[in-house]
């Protein structure tokens, strides 16, 4: 398991512009760097090298007609260690394995459950496993949640 070190590198994929703005000011407010931020799958493609997240918020429905699966992939290919956390209001729309990302945030959500879930998957980043209850705002991968108990 890659351990990352703080501050996160962040990249945010959502076409919704209020909602990746509160993302981007609360990730800022935990001390994290936001990298990026891209709308579709065609601006994630956009995005040059060097904007390499360690986590990355991904919508599952965005602009263009793409999607966070699609996203998702092009992340792990692109930037390999990347953590990806969906962020949807529709994560039955999730395959089973997730798609190789850690876990979702189910919206809608509050600004303390994105706070709650950005430090619950901090800890399960840093030092894994975390020491904090999982919040409800957070639902960790199947392989995740076992790896982090471990």
């Amino acid at each position: 398991m890659i351990r990352l070190v703080r501050p996160f590198r962040v990249l945010i994929v959502e076409d919704e512009a209020l909602l990746a703005m509160d993302i981007e000011a609360l990730v800022e407010d935990a001390g994290h760097q936001v990298v990026g931020e891209a709308a579709s799958v065609h601006e994630l493609e956009a995005l040059p090298a060097s904007a390499a997240p360690d986590l990355a918020f991904v919508d599952l429905q965005l602009a263009l007609g793409t999607n966070g699966l699609d996203a998702a992939r092009l992340i792990h290919e692109r930037w390999a260690g990347a953590a990806v956390i969906f962020v949807t209001a529709n994560p039955k729309k999730i395959p089973e394995d997730f798609a190789g990302a850690h876990g979702v945030i189910p919206k809608p959500f509050s600004r303390a459950g994105l706070t709650s879930a950005l430090r619950y998957i901090e800890e399960g980043l840093t030092t894994p496993p975390p020491t904090s209850p999982m919040p409800a705002s957070f639902i960790a991968s199947p392989a995740f949640a076992a790896a982090w108990e471990d």
